[in-house]
């Protein structure tokens, strides 16, 4: 079995990242700010726009390098979720095996609980057959 860790606060921040970001809320939340971004600056009044034309495409760039950068933190947080969802199925291994062990322990109980039964039975047949013959003797 392995020893449980602490979890670091760089481990603690990937999980968050991937708990949050990899989350279709945030896909959702980053689709609508980039068609957002993009509609105002291409169709709002030109004294309006904060971003016209040939910039926006530099918040493609920005938007593509977060989604670089933030790739990673994501594949760290699933790593880590996976190393948590193996200890979790070690344990059960565990508990299976000694289930099984305790399973056969009773299996075997319960086989010779019945074994004692049947000689029970045949003892009490036994005297009854016994008991039945010295009635018909005695009569």
């Amino acid at each position: 079995m392995t020893p449980r860790k602490k979890i670091s606060n760089v481990d603690r921040f990937a999980l968050f990242i991937t708990n949050h970001v990899g989350s279709i809320y945030f896909f959702i939340a980053v689709f609508f700010w980039t068609a957002g971004w993009l509609i105002w600056n291409m169709l709002a009044p030109i004294s309006l726009r904060f971003d016209p034309y040939p910039a926006f495409v530099l918040w493609l760039f920005i938007s593509n390098m977060i989604q670089l950068f933030l790739m990673p933190l994501i594949l760290i947080g699933q790593n880590l979720q996976s190393k948590k969802s193996e200890e979790r199925a070690y344990k059960d291994l565990l508990i299976d095996k000694n289930s099984e062990i305790e399973l056969k322990d009773i299996k075997k109980k319960v086989s010779e609980i019945r074994s004692m039964q049947l000689t029970i039975i045949s003892l009490i047949d036994k005297k009854n057959k016994d008991d039945s013959t010295r009635i018909n003797r005695t009569t």
